[in-house]
């Protein structure tokens, strides 16, 4: 479309008829009409011959910038038409005509504007965006939570670096920003919604000035930047696809800080020795624990050749992440949702908590209603709450990690009411009726989902930050 306008403009400008253009250039005015209205793409021979005849280069037609104000107007109308919201209102297609004042158009390009943003405010309701979640986690579980072609291109960015083992510096993450074009910027004052800004027009990438110890934090953030550029992603359209584009850049970022050689070659001699322990590769990385974990169920089932689940649960019970695809039974509500579901108190998950040594990891069997699972948490405490990071396997696949020898063994019945969620029959008789309690209300679930042009992220104060950093 910008193109056709391109042409029309230079067109106009040269005082020539579509009839006079096509014969200087040996097509039919009709088919110059054609690509002048975005709807044929003329081939370059072609362009070269237009360019010619205008007496322009043939850059000057290719450019991406809409040659007029009002070539801008008639472009996002058109943009605007072909997008699915226009389409399931089953309206015909409205065409910028000549006669159409550019306060019209204007009106017009607004107006569509705005029920595109109000449509974007409605599907980024709580309920929406736990369906959307769902529906994530059951595709990357047919996926066994791999996405090759996002480790390969971590690896390829690894090794222009020089990247070989151990723990990524700092250093090389700031180099990877150079050959991407983006300088690493530290400032104190990052718009509260947001964990990192890039400001594509002067090619700087602001990060806060504080980190995790380790600097596992600052280093992750850089990469998700970095890797929404080099995934080519847009501007979300819709909840869902905010969600995936998240997945996306924590997998590649995980992948840089964790890459698939170096992991696969480490967790093989640990698989080899019978030895597998996510601590180990935890320190192996100069990553966090739940890093490690989640990396973990990337390779687990493609390059090890067992089924695995992984779970962050507060020490109030509920899920806060999860995954699975060795047969475990999740908690979930009626939209399919897990997270801020309860596990059972007698999973490892919960278990942990209550040992009074937490400077290592925890190992228990379980046995369920779906079978045996052997599982080991660490505990961790973050800045409202503590939490666990519990990665398990099905009993067959224990032989191969350290802890199996334990003697901790539980019994769940989930989802029997009868086997924790229910008091016994002689406490509810002794205290019904007779207590009253205050509910710890989980902030989360009264939040709205800001509806800007990110989720989650005040357009208003992004933008005036980006203004007063660009100098």
């Amino acid at each position: 479309m910008t193109l056709g306008q391109r042409i029309r403009h230079f067109r106009t400008s040269n005082s020539l008829t579509l009839d006079e253009l096509g014969a200087a250039v040996g097509i039919a005015g009709s088919q110059l009409s054609l690509m002048e209205n975005g709807k044929r793409e003329p081939r370059l021979s072609l362009l070269n011959r237009i360019a010619e005849t205008l007496d322009i280069q043939v850059g000057d037609l290719l450019s991406e910038e809409p040659p007029t104000a009002r070539a801008a107007l008639e472009i996002g109308l058109d943009q605007l038409q072909q997008g699915s919201l226009y389409s399931s209102l089953g309206l015909p297609a409205l065409r910028a005509s000549k006669g159409m004042t550019d306060d019209t158009l204007r009106v017009i390009v607004g107006l569509h504007a705005e029920l595109s943003r109000r449509s974007r405010e409605a599907i980024a309701t709580p309920e929406e965006a736990r369906r959307a979640n769902t529906e994530l986690r059951q595709l990357m579980r047919t996926k066994n939570n791999y996405l090759p072609d996002i480790d390969a291109l971590a690896q390829q960015q690894m090794t222009k670096v020089g990247y070989s083992r151990g723990a990524l510096t700092h250093r090389a993450v700031s180099q990877m920003a150079e050959h991407l074009g983006f300088e690493l910027v530290h400032v104190p004052d990052l718009p509260h919604s947001a964990r990192s800004v890039t400001d594509l027009e002067n090619g700087r990438i602001y990060l806060p000035p504080a980190s995790i110890p380790g600097g596992h934090g600052i280093r992750s953030m850089a990469l998700q930047a970095m890797a929404h550029r080099l995934l080519e992603h847009h501007e979300p359209r819709t909840y869902a696809e905010f969600l995936q584009q998240r997945l996306e850049i924590n997998y590649f970022a995980t992948a840089c800080l964790m890459p698939l050689q170096q992991s696969v070659e480490f967790l093989e001699t640990a698989k080899a020795d019978r030895n597998i322990a996510v601590e180990d590769y935890r320190d192996a990385f100069g990553v966090t624990h739940e890093a490690a974990a989640l990396r973990f169920t990337n390779l687990a089932t493609t390059h090890l050749d067992m089924t695995v689940h992984f779970l962050r649960v507060g020490d109030d019970g509920a899920v806060s992440k999860a995954y699975e695809n060795d047969g475990l039974r999740l908690p979930v509500d009626v939209t399919g949702s897990t997270e801020g579901q309860l596990v059972c108190h007698y999973w490892a998950a919960r278990q942990a908590f209550d040992r009074t040594n937490r400077t290592t990891e925890f190992y228990q069997y379980t046995d369920t209603p779906e079978g045996t699972f052997w599982e080991s948490s660490q505990t961790g405490t973050g800045p409202d709450d503590e939490f666990s990071i519990t990665i398990g396997v099905p009993f067959v696949h224990a032989k191969w990690f350290r802890g199996r020898e334990t003697p901790n063994r539980t019994l769940s019945r989930c989802p029997d009411l009868s086997c924790c969620k229910s008091p016994s029959n002689e406490l509810a008789e002794r205290w019904a009726g007779k207590a009253w309690t205050s509910a710890k209300l989980h902030a989360h679930i009264l939040s709205p989902l800001p509806s800007g042009t990110f989720p989650g992220v005040d357009d208003q104060e992004l933008y005036a930050f980006l203004e007063a950093h660009a100098e």
